[in-house]
This record gives structure tokens, sequence and C-alpha cells, in this order.
């Protein structure tokens, strides 16, 4: 995702993105647990979908306070 996608997003879509991220960053740990994850690599694209999705809503969350 990339962040361009994020801003475009409403806060309210960025909570419910960020939900879904974080189911799915749950059930690959306990894939790669278990033995079971297949692609290493998406652990590192959820881990900065979340960073960038937090980051964007926190910009979003200060600029809506300061107007």
């Amino acid at each position: 995702m990339k962040a361009s996608e994020v801003r475009a997003k409403t806060i309210d879509e960025l909570k419910d993105e960020l939900v879904s991220l974080k189911k799915e960053q749950f059930n690959l740990r306990f894939q790669q647990a278990t033995g079971q994850l297949e692609n290493t690599v998406r652990m590192r694209q959820v881990r900065r979908d979340i960073a960038r999705i937090q980051t964007v809503a926190a910009e979003k969350q200060a600029a809506e306070a300061k107007a």
C-alpha cells in the first residue's frame, strides 16, 4: 500500500484498515510459530503498512484538532 493511497482515505477507513492489518499480522505470526508461513516478506509489508496507517492517522487527527 502506498502512502498516497493511505492519505486518500478517511480516518474511519484508516481505523478499519488498521484492524484488518493487525488481524493479518496476528495470523502471520501464528503461521510462523507453527512453521506454516510460506511468504515471509508479507510480515514485513504488513508491519510497514500498519506504521504507515498509524502515521497518517496521527497527522490527520492533529490537523483536525488544529482546525
